[in-house]
């Protein structure tokens, strides 16, 4: 008894197959890859603002050294 085989595995795969059908695995696989899809890009779109406003200029980097007051 002890690890399974590539055999083992096979079969196992088979009877899978047998039970679901290959039409409802092959949503269930369509769906898993979208929800990935979908968490990348969230995951993405986090850091696309700090991103787009180093690109735009409308952000400074920088450390002040000191501050002057004028008077308009």
């Amino acid at each position: 008894m002890g690890s399974l085989s590539i055999w083992h595995w096979l079969i196992v795969l088979v009877v899978i197959v047998l039970v679901f059908g290959t039409k409802k695995l092959r949503n269930v696989g369509s769906d898993l890859g979208g929800a990935v899809k979908g968490f990348k890009e969230g995951m993405r779109s986090d850091d696309e603002p700090a991103k787009q406003l180093k690109e735009d200029g409308s952000a400074i980097e920088g450390e002040v050294s000191h501050k002057t007051h004028s008077k308009v």
